[in-house]
């Protein structure tokens, strides 16, 4: 298994900055994002990452970005190092296939999150209360079940902790009534695109998050799209309601930390050789599967 990438340096651009995964370069109008092989869990980043996994995020990313870009424009230049100024063509070896050049945008100050079926957070509340974010459901639902129609369920973008779930109103206070009203509809429109999409490969998309920005007074998505990391996808084969289901993500590594003993403190245990080989090629299979 090749070694996991977990920092890059490009100097000679400015860097904005460094999260859990991605390292976020300035150059003049424009942005330089790496998706680094890091993985955190319960907000605590691993000593290990997961090789291959930000070139799976990067190509996924780039891959939505096209086919969704007749629903909604993008902030995407290039993903070809080759076409990316020369500090990022001096580190081409560690840098092709995971960075993407992008427009700088007004990022707007929410996230956009769409829900297809019951599970996670909104399992727990709807077990509790018979809503998700607040939005009222159907009686007797089970865990996993698909939801009568998709359902927008904003949060805060939050620097740090937490995201906060919004209510329909905070969401149009803090952006105004038309451009939330816009958000939700363009959200709603590209998770019915990527579900359907992914069904036809066999793959369930049980939720995502999108974000966006503002670009010469238009809504742009942004960040990345309809990635393991901001989705949830279930093999379509295996999905059967009235439990969790497995998923095509890090849930491996926190399913393992669950187990470990750890008390979700830094610093992390290290991860397994075993354990970080089986999310590598949960990764691939994802991107394999989608993008075939």
């Amino acid at each position: 298994m090749a070694d996991a990438v977990l920092s890059v340096e490009l100097p000679g651009l400015k860097r904005l900055g460094s999260g859990k995964v991605g390292e976020i370069f300035e150059i003049e109008d424009r942005l330089v994002i790496i998706r680094t092989d890091r993985v955190s869990a319960f907000d605590v980043v691993m000593r290990q990452g997961i090789p291959g996994r930000g070139v799976v995020l990067t190509k996924l990313s780039e891959f939505w970005f096209r086919r969704l870009e007749d629903i909604c424009a993008n902030h995407l230049v290039t993903g070809d190092v080759d076409a990316m100024p020369a500090a990022v063509r001096r580190k081409a070896d560690t840098c092709r296939g995971r960075s993407m050049l992008v427009r700088k945008l007004e990022i707007v100050p929410v996230e956009c999150v769409v829900r297809g079926y019951l599970a996670g957070s909104g399992w727990k509340e709807y077990k509790q209360r018979g809503t998700v974010c607040g939005v009222a459901l159907p009686p007797g639902l089970k865990e996993s079940d698909k939801l009568p129609e998709p359902i927008f369920t904003p949060t805060t973008k939050a620097k740090e902790g937490h995201d906060m779930p919004m209510t329909f109103a905070e969401v149009e206070e803090a952006v105004g009534g038309n451009t939330a009203a816009r958000l939700r509809d363009l959200s709603l429109q590209l998770y019915q695109a990527g579900a359907d999409y992914a069904e036809s490969k066999g793959i369930l998309l049980a939720d995502t998050k999108f974000e966006f920005g503002r670009k010469d007074g238009r809504l742009v998505l942004a960040d990345e799209a309809l990635t393991p990391d901001s989705s949830r996808y279930w093999d379509a084969a295996t999905y059967a309601p009235g439990r969790g289901q497995d998923s095509f993500d890090k849930q491996i590594v926190r399913d393992w930390l669950e187990t470990s003993g750890w008390d979700k403190k830094p610093p992390p245990p290290d991860l397994p050789a075993a354990v970080i080989g089986k999310a590598a090629r949960r990764y691939e299979e994802i991107a394999q599967r989608l993008m075939a």
